[in-house]
Protein backbone atom coordinates (compact mmCIF):
# COMPACT_ATOMS: atom_id res chain seq x y z
CA UNK A 1 0.00 0.00 0.00
CA UNK A 2 2.82 2.34 -0.71
CA UNK A 3 2.28 5.61 -2.84
CA UNK A 4 6.14 5.76 -4.51
CA UNK A 5 8.93 3.75 -5.38
CA UNK A 6 12.74 3.66 -4.33
CA UNK A 7 14.75 4.53 -7.20
CA UNK A 8 18.43 2.15 -6.95
CA UNK A 9 20.33 5.50 -9.18
CA UNK A 10 20.00 8.32 -10.73
CA UNK A 11 20.83 6.49 -13.83
CA UNK A 12 18.36 3.94 -12.50
CA UNK A 13 15.58 6.41 -12.17
CA UNK A 14 16.11 8.32 -15.31
CA UNK A 15 15.57 5.05 -17.27
CA UNK A 16 12.03 4.46 -15.45
CA UNK A 17 11.13 8.14 -16.62
CA UNK A 18 11.71 7.68 -20.00
CA UNK A 19 10.19 3.99 -20.43
CA UNK A 20 13.27 2.29 -21.51
CA UNK A 21 13.94 -0.09 -19.02
CA UNK A 22 10.19 -1.76 -16.63
CA UNK A 23 9.52 -1.03 -13.12
CA UNK A 24 7.91 0.99 -10.78
CA UNK A 25 7.51 4.73 -10.43
CA UNK A 26 4.83 6.28 -8.70
CA UNK A 27 1.51 4.64 -7.50
CA UNK A 28 -0.54 7.28 -9.99
CA UNK A 29 1.17 4.84 -12.76
CA UNK A 30 1.40 1.55 -11.57
CA UNK A 31 2.59 -0.63 -8.62
CA UNK A 32 2.98 -4.23 -8.35
CA UNK A 33 -0.48 -5.36 -7.36
CA UNK A 34 -2.15 -3.28 -10.09
CA UNK A 35 0.51 -4.95 -12.66
CA UNK A 36 -0.75 -8.39 -11.70
CA UNK A 37 -4.23 -7.67 -11.99
CA UNK A 38 -3.57 -6.77 -15.56
CA UNK A 39 -1.57 -9.58 -16.60
CA UNK A 40 -3.94 -12.05 -15.75
CA UNK A 41 -6.47 -9.95 -17.57
CA UNK A 42 -4.30 -9.92 -20.88
CA UNK A 43 -3.48 -13.61 -20.71
CA UNK A 44 -7.71 -14.14 -20.06
CA UNK A 45 -8.90 -11.48 -23.44
CA UNK A 46 -5.11 -12.36 -25.05
CA UNK A 47 -4.10 -8.62 -25.60
CA UNK A 48 -0.42 -7.66 -24.82
CA UNK A 49 -0.65 -4.39 -22.68
CA UNK A 50 -3.12 -3.24 -20.34
CA UNK A 51 -3.77 -0.65 -17.55
CA UNK A 52 -5.98 -0.39 -14.39
CA UNK A 53 -8.52 2.08 -13.54
CA UNK A 54 -10.70 3.35 -10.36
CA UNK A 55 -13.73 2.37 -12.53
CA UNK A 56 -15.04 1.06 -15.66
CA UNK A 57 -16.11 5.10 -16.90
CA UNK A 58 -12.50 5.92 -15.87
CA UNK A 59 -11.08 3.25 -19.11
CA UNK A 60 -13.61 4.78 -21.26
CA UNK A 61 -12.34 8.36 -20.72
CA UNK A 62 -9.07 7.30 -20.89
CA UNK A 63 -9.60 5.09 -24.44
CA UNK A 64 -11.63 8.39 -25.56
CA UNK A 65 -9.64 11.19 -24.49
CA UNK A 66 -6.04 8.82 -24.86
CA UNK A 67 -6.91 7.83 -28.38
CA UNK A 68 -8.69 11.18 -29.91
CA UNK A 69 -8.79 14.41 -30.51
CA UNK A 70 -10.72 17.84 -31.96
CA UNK A 71 -11.78 16.81 -35.34
CA UNK A 72 -12.42 13.22 -35.03
CA UNK A 73 -15.75 11.53 -35.16
CA UNK A 74 -17.14 8.08 -33.32
CA UNK A 75 -19.80 5.89 -34.13
CA UNK A 76 -21.10 4.38 -31.15
CA UNK A 77 -24.02 1.98 -30.88
CA UNK A 78 -27.06 3.57 -29.59
CA UNK A 79 -27.78 0.55 -26.59
CA UNK A 80 -25.02 1.70 -23.99
CA UNK A 81 -24.68 2.64 -20.58
CA UNK A 82 -26.17 5.85 -19.66
CA UNK A 83 -22.94 7.45 -18.94
CA UNK A 84 -21.19 6.14 -21.39
CA UNK A 85 -24.04 8.06 -23.64
CA UNK A 86 -23.78 10.89 -21.29
CA UNK A 87 -19.98 11.09 -22.01
CA UNK A 88 -19.83 10.85 -25.83
CA UNK A 89 -22.95 13.14 -26.07
CA UNK A 90 -22.70 16.03 -23.57
CA UNK A 91 -19.01 15.78 -23.07
CA UNK A 92 -16.96 14.89 -25.77
CA UNK A 93 -18.15 17.44 -27.85
CA UNK A 94 -16.60 20.12 -26.10
CA UNK A 95 -13.27 18.83 -27.15
CA UNK A 96 -14.59 18.84 -30.65
CA UNK A 97 -15.23 15.32 -31.31
CA UNK A 98 -18.66 14.34 -32.69
CA UNK A 99 -20.15 10.67 -32.91
CA UNK A 100 -23.05 9.23 -34.76
CA UNK A 101 -25.39 6.57 -33.11
CA UNK A 102 -26.24 3.34 -34.68
CA UNK A 103 -29.43 1.16 -33.25
CA UNK A 104 -28.50 -2.15 -32.22
CA UNK A 105 -30.21 -3.81 -34.65
CA UNK A 106 -28.30 -1.94 -38.08
CA UNK A 107 -27.27 -3.57 -40.51
CA UNK A 108 -23.54 -3.68 -41.64
CA UNK A 109 -24.82 -1.27 -44.38
CA UNK A 110 -25.44 1.71 -42.01
CA UNK A 111 -22.97 0.91 -39.47
CA UNK A 112 -20.85 1.63 -42.91
CA UNK A 113 -22.84 4.45 -43.86
CA UNK A 114 -22.19 5.60 -40.27
CA UNK A 115 -18.17 5.89 -40.70
CA UNK A 116 -16.82 9.09 -42.34
CA UNK A 117 -13.50 10.28 -43.38
CA UNK A 118 -13.14 11.58 -39.64
CA UNK A 119 -14.04 8.22 -37.78
CA UNK A 120 -11.44 7.01 -35.33
CA UNK A 121 -13.36 4.88 -33.26
CA UNK A 122 -16.59 2.76 -33.06
CA UNK A 123 -17.46 2.01 -29.84
CA UNK A 124 -20.11 -0.62 -28.67
CA UNK A 125 -21.44 -2.98 -25.78
CA UNK A 126 -22.19 -6.60 -26.65
CA UNK A 127 -24.43 -7.34 -24.12
CA UNK A 128 -25.41 -3.97 -23.78
CA UNK A 129 -27.18 -2.48 -21.26
CA UNK A 130 -29.97 -2.38 -19.93
CA UNK A 131 -31.84 -4.42 -22.96
CA UNK A 132 -29.20 -7.01 -23.58
CA UNK A 133 -28.40 -6.27 -27.37
CA UNK A 134 -26.35 -8.56 -29.13
CA UNK A 135 -23.69 -7.18 -32.21
CA UNK A 136 -21.51 -9.38 -34.11
CA UNK A 137 -18.31 -8.28 -33.40
CA UNK A 138 -16.90 -9.84 -36.94
CA UNK A 139 -19.52 -8.05 -38.81
CA UNK A 140 -18.08 -4.34 -37.32
CA UNK A 141 -14.40 -5.47 -37.74
CA UNK A 142 -14.94 -6.55 -41.14
CA UNK A 143 -16.13 -2.68 -41.77
CA UNK A 144 -13.70 -1.29 -39.46
CA UNK A 145 -10.48 -2.65 -40.52
CA UNK A 146 -10.40 -1.70 -44.49
CA UNK A 147 -11.23 2.16 -42.93
CA UNK A 148 -8.81 2.15 -40.62
CA UNK A 149 -10.88 2.18 -37.89
CA UNK A 150 -10.50 0.81 -34.48
CA UNK A 151 -13.02 -1.05 -32.72
CA UNK A 152 -13.52 -0.40 -28.97
CA UNK A 153 -15.96 -2.63 -27.11
CA UNK A 154 -16.73 -3.07 -23.04
CA UNK A 155 -17.15 -6.84 -22.76
CA UNK A 156 -18.05 -6.27 -19.04
CA UNK A 157 -21.39 -8.10 -18.93
CA UNK A 158 -19.59 -11.29 -20.80
CA UNK A 159 -16.14 -10.95 -19.26
CA UNK A 160 -13.33 -12.79 -20.67
CA UNK A 161 -14.95 -16.01 -19.45
CA UNK A 162 -17.59 -15.80 -22.04
CA UNK A 163 -16.79 -13.83 -25.06
CA UNK A 164 -13.09 -12.62 -26.33
CA UNK A 165 -13.75 -9.35 -28.62
CA UNK A 166 -10.03 -9.99 -29.84
CA UNK A 167 -10.63 -12.97 -31.24
CA UNK A 168 -13.15 -11.35 -34.00
CA UNK A 169 -10.36 -8.71 -34.38
CA UNK A 170 -11.19 -5.92 -31.88
CA UNK A 171 -8.32 -3.37 -31.32
CA UNK A 172 -9.49 -2.30 -27.55
CA UNK A 173 -11.50 -4.69 -24.53
CA UNK A 174 -12.83 -2.37 -21.67
CA UNK A 175 -14.19 -3.96 -18.36
CA UNK A 176 -16.24 -2.17 -15.85
CA UNK A 177 -14.45 -4.75 -13.31
CA UNK A 178 -16.86 -3.24 -10.46
CA UNK A 179 -19.17 -6.03 -11.93
CA UNK A 180 -18.30 -9.91 -12.37
CA UNK A 181 -14.78 -9.17 -12.14
CA UNK A 182 -15.31 -8.26 -8.71
CA UNK A 183 -18.37 -10.42 -8.47
CA UNK A 184 -19.02 -9.23 -4.94
CA UNK A 185 -20.13 -5.82 -4.71
CA UNK A 186 -16.72 -4.46 -2.90
CA UNK A 187 -14.77 -1.84 -4.97
CA UNK A 188 -14.89 -0.25 -7.90
CA UNK A 189 -12.68 -0.56 -11.05
CA UNK A 190 -12.19 -0.64 -14.63
CA UNK A 191 -9.34 -2.17 -17.03
CA UNK A 192 -8.19 -1.29 -20.67
CA UNK A 193 -6.89 -4.03 -22.62
CA UNK A 194 -5.12 -3.13 -26.26
CA UNK A 195 -1.70 -3.58 -27.94
CA UNK A 196 1.86 -1.66 -26.80
CA UNK A 197 1.07 1.22 -29.59
CA UNK A 198 -2.58 2.19 -28.34
CA UNK A 199 -1.66 1.12 -24.90
CA UNK A 200 1.09 4.02 -24.60
CA UNK A 201 -1.24 6.59 -25.89
CA UNK A 202 -3.95 5.48 -23.34
CA UNK A 203 -1.55 4.95 -21.30
CA UNK A 204 -0.21 8.46 -21.43
CA UNK A 205 -3.29 10.07 -21.06
CA UNK A 206 -4.16 8.00 -17.72
CA UNK A 207 -0.97 8.73 -15.91
CA UNK A 208 -0.95 12.06 -16.33
CA UNK A 209 -5.09 12.83 -15.18
CA UNK A 210 -4.61 9.83 -12.60
CA UNK A 211 -7.06 7.82 -12.16
CA UNK A 212 -5.00 5.38 -10.34
CA UNK A 213 -6.28 1.96 -9.00
CA UNK A 214 -4.90 1.48 -5.64
CA UNK A 215 -3.47 -1.49 -4.44
CA UNK A 216 -5.83 -3.12 -2.30
CA UNK A 217 -8.55 -2.96 -5.08
CA UNK A 218 -6.14 -4.79 -7.63
CA UNK A 219 -5.24 -7.68 -5.00
CA UNK A 220 -8.95 -8.06 -4.53
CA UNK A 221 -9.55 -8.51 -7.82
CA UNK A 222 -7.00 -10.50 -8.32
CA UNK A 223 -8.00 -12.62 -6.27
CA UNK A 224 -11.60 -12.58 -7.86
CA UNK A 225 -10.46 -13.65 -10.69
CA UNK A 226 -9.13 -16.87 -9.19
CA UNK A 227 -13.13 -17.68 -9.28
CA UNK A 228 -14.41 -16.25 -12.26
CA UNK A 229 -15.24 -19.30 -14.31
CA UNK A 230 -17.04 -20.98 -11.46
CA UNK A 231 -19.27 -18.00 -10.77
CA UNK A 232 -19.74 -16.97 -14.33
CA UNK A 233 -20.84 -20.70 -14.64
CA UNK A 234 -23.33 -20.76 -11.60
CA UNK A 235 -24.37 -16.71 -12.80
CA UNK A 236 -25.30 -18.76 -16.38
CA UNK A 237 -26.96 -21.60 -14.98
CA UNK A 238 -29.33 -19.61 -12.24
CA UNK A 239 -29.69 -17.10 -15.24
CA UNK A 240 -30.84 -20.14 -17.62
CA UNK A 241 -33.82 -21.34 -14.90
CA UNK A 242 -35.07 -17.53 -14.69
CA UNK A 243 -35.49 -16.87 -17.80
CA UNK A 244 -36.98 -20.53 -18.32
CA UNK A 245 -39.56 -19.64 -15.15
CA UNK A 246 -40.24 -16.30 -16.63
CA UNK A 247 -41.50 -17.42 -19.88
CA UNK A 248 -43.97 -19.34 -18.52
CA UNK A 249 -45.53 -16.57 -15.60
CA UNK A 250 -49.02 -15.07 -16.54
CA UNK A 251 -47.55 -11.91 -15.44
CA UNK A 252 -44.88 -11.04 -17.71
CA UNK A 253 -45.12 -10.22 -21.54
CA UNK A 254 -41.62 -10.57 -22.72
CA UNK A 255 -38.27 -12.21 -21.75
CA UNK A 256 -35.01 -11.59 -23.56
CA UNK A 257 -31.66 -13.32 -22.60
CA UNK A 258 -29.05 -13.99 -25.33
CA UNK A 259 -29.03 -17.78 -25.09
CA UNK A 260 -32.75 -18.05 -26.04
CA UNK A 261 -34.04 -18.48 -29.61
CA UNK A 262 -36.38 -15.60 -29.03
CA UNK A 263 -33.30 -13.17 -28.81
CA UNK A 264 -33.20 -11.13 -32.61
CA UNK A 265 -29.61 -11.68 -32.56
CA UNK A 266 -29.86 -15.45 -30.93
CA UNK A 267 -27.00 -16.61 -33.35
CA UNK A 268 -24.94 -14.58 -33.20
CA UNK A 269 -24.71 -14.70 -29.75
CA UNK A 270 -24.75 -18.60 -29.77
CA UNK A 271 -21.60 -17.82 -32.48
CA UNK A 272 -19.25 -15.01 -30.20
CA UNK A 273 -20.41 -16.49 -26.75
CA UNK A 274 -19.76 -19.31 -24.76
CA UNK A 275 -23.14 -19.06 -22.62
CA UNK A 276 -25.88 -16.51 -21.83
CA UNK A 277 -24.63 -14.75 -19.36
CA UNK A 278 -25.77 -13.63 -15.97
CA UNK A 279 -28.20 -10.89 -16.65
CA UNK A 280 -32.05 -11.64 -17.67
CA UNK A 281 -34.36 -8.75 -19.00
CA UNK A 282 -38.47 -9.08 -19.04
CA UNK A 283 -41.34 -7.21 -19.17
CA UNK A 284 -44.70 -6.68 -17.43
CA UNK A 285 -48.23 -6.95 -18.54
CA UNK A 286 -49.38 -4.29 -16.34
CA UNK A 287 -47.19 -1.91 -17.02
CA UNK A 288 -44.71 1.57 -15.15
CA UNK A 289 -46.95 0.84 -12.15
CA UNK A 290 -46.70 -2.61 -11.89
CA UNK A 291 -42.48 -2.20 -12.10
CA UNK A 292 -42.38 -0.02 -9.46
CA UNK A 293 -44.82 -2.40 -7.04
CA UNK A 294 -42.81 -5.29 -7.64
CA UNK A 295 -39.87 -3.52 -6.74
CA UNK A 296 -41.44 -2.73 -3.71
CA UNK A 297 -41.89 -6.26 -2.58
CA UNK A 298 -38.27 -7.58 -2.87
CA UNK A 299 -37.01 -9.13 -0.07
CA UNK A 300 -34.16 -11.90 -0.76
CA UNK A 301 -33.30 -9.31 -3.75
CA UNK A 302 -31.68 -6.10 -3.54
CA UNK A 303 -32.62 -2.74 -5.35
CA UNK A 304 -29.88 -0.95 -6.70
CA UNK A 305 -28.47 0.23 -10.43
CA UNK A 306 -25.15 -1.99 -9.75
CA UNK A 307 -25.15 -5.96 -11.27
CA UNK A 308 -22.51 -8.83 -11.15
CA UNK A 309 -22.66 -9.58 -7.50
CA UNK A 310 -23.18 -12.55 -5.87
CA UNK A 311 -26.71 -12.29 -4.83
CA UNK A 312 -29.47 -11.34 -7.11
CA UNK A 313 -30.17 -8.06 -8.12
CA UNK A 314 -33.17 -5.97 -9.22
CA UNK A 315 -33.92 -2.31 -10.97
CA UNK A 316 -36.47 -1.15 -12.89
CA UNK A 317 -34.54 1.00 -15.80
CA UNK A 318 -37.70 3.37 -16.15
CA UNK A 319 -38.14 4.43 -13.04
CA UNK A 320 -33.91 4.44 -12.43
CA UNK A 321 -31.31 4.47 -14.44
CA UNK A 322 -32.91 5.71 -17.14
CA UNK A 323 -35.50 8.00 -15.95
CA UNK A 324 -33.88 11.18 -17.00
CA UNK A 325 -35.06 10.10 -21.02
CA UNK A 326 -38.04 10.93 -22.46
CA UNK A 327 -40.46 7.41 -22.98
CA UNK A 328 -39.95 7.91 -26.51
CA UNK A 329 -36.40 7.88 -26.13
CA UNK A 330 -36.59 4.94 -23.86
CA UNK A 331 -38.67 2.68 -26.27
CA UNK A 332 -36.17 3.63 -28.84
CA UNK A 333 -33.42 2.19 -26.90
CA UNK A 334 -35.75 -0.68 -26.09
CA UNK A 335 -36.57 -0.09 -22.86
CA UNK A 336 -39.93 -0.30 -21.87
CA UNK A 337 -41.88 1.09 -18.69
CA UNK A 338 -42.23 -2.06 -17.69
CA UNK A 339 -38.78 -3.66 -18.03
CA UNK A 340 -37.35 -5.05 -15.43
CA UNK A 341 -33.00 -5.85 -15.14
CA UNK A 342 -32.26 -9.13 -13.45
CA UNK A 343 -28.59 -9.79 -12.40
CA UNK A 344 -29.06 -12.91 -11.30
CA UNK A 345 -26.79 -14.31 -8.60
CA UNK A 346 -25.44 -17.33 -7.01
CA UNK A 347 -28.49 -18.03 -4.53
CA UNK A 348 -30.04 -21.58 -4.43
CA UNK A 349 -32.18 -21.12 -7.56
CA UNK A 350 -35.38 -22.29 -5.43
CA UNK A 351 -34.82 -19.11 -2.89
CA UNK A 352 -34.67 -17.40 -6.11
CA UNK A 353 -37.89 -18.74 -7.86
CA UNK A 354 -39.75 -18.58 -4.15
CA UNK A 355 -38.75 -14.96 -4.46
CA UNK A 356 -40.02 -14.30 -7.57
CA UNK A 357 -43.40 -16.37 -7.06
CA UNK A 358 -43.66 -14.03 -4.42
CA UNK A 359 -43.39 -10.47 -6.08
CA UNK A 360 -45.06 -11.52 -9.41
Amino acid sequence: MNSGHRFKTVHDAQSLFYHEKKGFVYGRWENPNTLEYVRKLCTLEDYPDGIATTTGMAAITAVFLGLLKSGDHIVYCDALFGTSRKLIKDFLPRWGIQSTAVPASASGSMWQKAITDQTKLIYLETPSNPDLSIIDLSMICTIANPAHVLVCVDNSFATPYLQNPQKWGVDITIHSATKFIDGQGRTLAGVVLANEELMRSIKAFAETTGPSLSPFSAWLLSKSLETLSIRMQKHCENAQKVMQYLLAHSQVASVRYPFHPSHPSYEVARKQMRLGGGLVTFDLKQGYEAGIKMIEKLSLFTFTANLGDSKTLITHPASTTHSKLSQEERFKLGIGDAMIRVSVGLEHIDDILTEFDRIL
